[in-house]
């Protein structure tokens, strides 16, 4: 009999892990009908089927399931042992998949991965950015990059920058019009650029000042889900907008922002790297910590 190869053995642990062509797909970098091939084909070297196909679901046969637990173990450990000996020759290499929102890898590509690249050139990223929290383990990311009040309490995190700041901004036009709001209050009284969560809901503005906490539905005629066009339309005097400082900094150096409110504004945690803790960490991940570390 022909042996199967390993790209197909472990592209069947993938579609096994998922249940799903689509996100196997997605994680392995590869279409749907490649990976739908390269399933057939596997099943046609052993000469028998592993799943069960349908237009919604897939789940492995008794042959699947054996054929699952036999190989895991042992792929996992061909991997652990390549990887052992590239790292000892001081050449971690690999893929490592991160989730994130647009802004934080943003953040990732201007301050670890131009490093990462020069120290560690065989290591491979493939970096997603999405505004919904996904869980990471589930889509078969290695690593997410969120704000640290975002990170799941069950995972590893290390800090990428500083703590940061919503700021509640407005162009200079907008202001000669209309008053600035001196409390959380008074943007009832103004035209806001409200935000639509991944989740579908609209984001209620959050204020704190010297323990008092405000969370105020703004009045407006403009949502928008993203944090980059929101500063953009303030800054072109839409309204009022409400994004993470990252998002408003080059606007306020050119003064086509200023910021309202800023003593109701205090920072919070900013971008954290986080992984699951209790698992093996491959060395392409390890170096790509490493790096994230020296670069504070």
């Amino acid at each position: 009999m022909k042996s199967p190869s390993l790209t197909d053995l472990n592209a069947f642990i993938a579609v096994a892990s998922h249940r799903s062509f689509r996100r196997a797909a997605d994680m392995l970098g590869v279409s749907h009908s490649a990976l739908s091939h390269s399933m057939r084909g596997l099943e046609g070297t052993l000469g028998t089927r592993l799943l069960n196909r349908t237009t919604r679901s897939v789940s492995l046969t008794q042959e699947g399931e054996r054929l699952l637990a036999r190989i895991t173990p042992i792929l996992g450990s061909l991997n652990d042992a390549l990887e052992e000996v590239a790292a000892a020759a001081g050449q971690p290499s690999g893929l490592v998949r991160i989730n994130g929102s647009d802004g934080a890898i943003r953040v990732l590509l201007q301050t670890v991965v131009p490093r990462l690249q020069a120290r560690y050139p065989r290591v491979e990223l493939d970096l997603c950015a999405e505004g919904q929290l996904v869980d990471i383990v589930e889509r078969g990311f290695d690593a997410g990059v969120r704000l640290g009040e975002a990170v799941p309490k069950d995972m590893i995190a290390v800090r990428l920058g500083p703590d940061i700041r919503f700021l509640a901004v407005a162009s200079p036009v907008y202001l000669r019009r209309h008053p600035a709001p001196r409390t959380p209050e008074d943007l009832h009284q103004h035209r806001c650029i409200r935000q639509r969560l991944p989740s579908g809901k609209r984001y209620r503005w959050e204020f704190s000042k010297r323990g008092k906490e405000v969370a105020i539905d703004v009045p407006g005629t403009l949502t928008l889900d993203s944090n980059r066009l929101m500063a953009e339309a303030a800054a072109d005097g839409l309204g009022i907008a409400y994004v993470p400082e990252l998002y408003t900094d080059a606007y306020l150096k050119k003064k086509r922002l200023v910021a309202v409110l800023e003593d109701w504004c205090p920072a919070i945690p900013g971008l954290f790297l986080y992984f699951p803790a209790n698992r093996h960490m491959p060395s392409a991940l390890r170096a790509l910590v490493d790096v994230a570390k020296a670069a504070q």
